[in-house]
């Protein structure tokens, strides 16, 4: 179940049902072992039944997930942060909220990189190539540049509240704050709505849902390569990670300690 999927179901449940289904998100995500399948099964089953007004079933299904899941334990299940290209430079987890994060896309050619840091010490780097769907010129590096903030958003089970987010594309700002404040189906030039094999949405429609149930998130703009401690990083890592499409080299010690030296100058500014 998709993040985007699994926040909109939590949309119905009462506060006790919602905090349990949180608490089990993770054994909702895709998986190889049997035992975490079956907790995820009652885990979706459970907000099936939400939305079906069973709340009596739902609480049910969610109490055997929970069993399940004491009895299992979590020694199988991945962590969240080694996952798709993610992250933590650990020394930075207990930074206060709100949190603060700068995303960024990277293009050349027809090889392209996402990339984004936050506050805390997460941070993530995808590299993409040019798929049948993509549209050419401005729309291709805005489209990136969006889909960098739904690749961090993607990132957590619930978005922190309060966060800050930073981009240098004003481009890409517009479309957040118009999806914000409900003009969710405006979407740049070329954009096609075609239906994904890989997902029930295309990226910025789920993008534009999301933010618009979020105003309590900010989209803020800052000039790029002026030296903005996030912004370089989340720079440094979008062009990293278009790199390693033709290249052989091992992303994650590099990403890590690029990520650990631009949060220690954007702490000590602080």
């Amino acid at each position: 179940m998709r993040t985007d999927e699994f926040l909109r179901a939590l949309d119905h449940l009462p506060a006790p049902l919602h905090d349990r289904a949180v608490a089990l998100r993770s054994y909702a995500r895709p998986t190889r072992c049997a035992d975490c399948q079956r907790i995820g099964d009652a885990v979706r089953l459970a907000l099936t039944a939400v939305h079906w007004d069973e709340l009596d079933s739902a609480r049910h299904l969610l109490d055997g997930a929970e069993q399940q899941a004491a009895v299992h334990g979590a020694s199988c299940r991945p962590r969240p942060d080694d996952q798709h290209g993610r992250g933590r430079v650990g020394r930075w987890a207990g930074t206060s909220a709100p949190l603060v994060a700068a995303t960024d896309a990277s293009w050349k050619g027809r090889a392209g990189g996402i990339a984004y840091v936050v506050s805390d010490g997460h941070y993530g780097l995808r590299g993409r190539g040019t798929g049948p769907m993509d549209p050419t010129g401005r729309s291709r590096v805005l489209i990136n540049e969006l889909r960098a903030v739904d690749f961090l958003l993607g990132g957590y089970d619930e978005v922190p509240a309060g966060m800050a987010v930073l981009l240098d594309s004003l481009a890409a700002l517009r479309y957040l704050r118009r999806w914000q404040t409900g003009e969710t189906g405006v979407m740049p030039s070329g954009y096609s709505l075609r239906p994904r094999r890989w997902s029930p949405q295309p990226t910025l429609v789920r993008l534009a849902e999301l933010v618009s149930r979020r105003p309590d998130l900010s989209f803020a703009h800052v000039k790029g390569h002026t030296g903005h401690a996030l912004n370089e990083a989340a720079d440094a890592l979008s062009h990293m990670a278009r790199r390693r499409l033709g290249e052989t080299f091992d992303v994650r010690p590099r990403a890590h300690a690029l990520v650990d030296a631009f949060l220690r100058d954007w702490h000590a500014a602080r």
